[in-house]
């Protein structure tokens, strides 16, 4: 049974390889959060576009204030976005705002904490230096080079950026369109009253929620009953999109039929099992050059498994790079013991003191506890060669999709 690094890995291998046509189109920029460029964005001048102060101060001619001490001349006042076009000569200087182009004839600006006014006269009580606290013009870009690569996720400081150089309609890719299929006679619509022995369908939710955040387009397509017929059905429609996410089902219960359907339609498995608990069960395969994932269906086991293997599947069918597991390091509050050679994802609360993270396991009743996963902001990750970690020392943990 693959390890789930080994199955990640897996995923990412047969998503590359997998035949998906690549399509753009273009959208205004307050749009494109979260999106991946397809078109490159280049510098339209140079940034910044002049020499500019990044201090409030006077801007000097290095040499008249070579020395602790010096006098000057101030003849004027500059804003940011302001002009000055007159020269600046020896002896002189002119009060500068963060931001404001650096006048003709000064090469350095002095913070007006370090100087003493009198009227007109400015006393520096520091010595002044070529460049001080001054961006030069085309220090930041260039005009005409290449400010953001295709391939790249649009966060806030790449449409900064863009805004920046006037790129306020953006090429992108068509998001992955995931369909979202629930599985199981005891499942319920959300919004309707169970029986008795019934449950709501939240994985439905939770599925579609994390795959939106991921960056894919979703379509939901209910629940279907333990019954072949119609799960048939249903994975069909669901393979009209790129990629079907499928839960509950792939267990080797009677009535789990997720696989036989999967079979019957000609799927190529890649793994059915991996070494981690909860999660064990997941599935993965191809179908008609689809990407097919069934997840098990308790709860804590759909979201864990989503997060190892789905998002990068997104990922790499958005033209992205995949995205690495977000795992850091924290201390363990309390003792943890786990059986068995395999890779636990326990439920836990992530708090810090300090700079140091520290990491506590939550009391939970199996993969089926959503009132434990509601608790946590993470998961700690407990691998098959530590099965009995003490209080203190250092363990891996992975948070929630949302929660940190």
């Amino acid at each position: 049974m693959l390890s789930y690094s080994d199955a990640r890995q897996k995923v990412i291998e047969v998503a590359e390889n997998t035949p998906h046509q690549w399509v753009w189109r273009k959208i205004e920029i307050e749009e494109a959060f979260g999106r991946i460029l397809a078109m490159p964005v280049v510098a339209d001048r140079d940034y910044p576009p002049f020499d500019r102060s990044t201090r409030d101060g006077f801007a000097v001619r290095s040499a008249d204030a070579q020395n602790p001490g010096a006098r000057l001349e101030c003849i004027g006042e500059l804003r940011a976005g302001g002009r000055f076009d007159a020269m600046v000569e020896s002896g002189q200087c002119i009060e500068i705002m963060t931001g404001a182009a650096v006048p003709r004839g000064t090469d350095a600006v002095v913070m007006i904490e370090h100087t003493q006014r009198e009227g007109r006269t400015i006393t520096f009580e520091r010595a002044a230096q070529v460049g001080d606290h001054i961006v030069s013009r085309g220090s930041e870009a260039s005009e005409g080079s290449l400010l953001i690569h295709p391939r790249t996720r649009l966060g806030y400081a790449e449409m900064a950026l863009a805004a920046q150089a006037g790129a306020t309609c953006l090429e992108v890719m068509i998001a992955p369109r995931l369909a979202v299929l629930s599985t199981g006679d005891e499942v319920v619509d959300a919004r309707s009253k169970p029986g008795p022995l019934q449950v709501r369908n939240s994985n439905g939710i939770s599925i579609e929620v994390l795959a939106r955040t991921a960056g894919a387009e979703t379509v939901q397509l209910g629940n279907a009953p333990d019954e072949k017929g119609a799960l048939h059905q249903a994975i069909e429609r669901g393979l009209e999109a790129d990629i079907l996410v499928l839960s509950g089902g792939v267990s080797m219960g009677k009535y789990d039929l997720v696989e036989q359907v999967l079979g019957d339609l000609g799927a190529g498995f890649h793994f059915t099992g991996v070494s981690i608990r909860p999660g064990r069960p997941a599935v993965f395969a191809t179908c008609r050059n689809k990407l097919v994932f069934g997840l098990p269906g308790n709860p804590v086991s759909t979201m864990v498994t989503f997060e190892l293997f789905v998002i990068p599947a997104i990922d790499v069918l958005s033209c992205a790079d995949p995205r690495p597991l977000p795992v850091f390091r924290a201390k363990l509050a309390t003792r943890v013991r786990e059986k068995g050679p395999i890779t636990h994802f326990l439920p836990a609360r992530i708090e810090w003191q300090g700079p140091e993270a520290r990491v506590t396991q939550l009391p939970w009743q199996g993969s089926g506890d959503i009132v434990a996963l509601a608790l946590a902001n993470g998961f700690l990750v407990v691998g098959p060669d530590r099965p009995e970690i003490e209080p203190g020392e250092w363990v891996d943990v992975l948070p929630r999709r949302g929660a940190i």
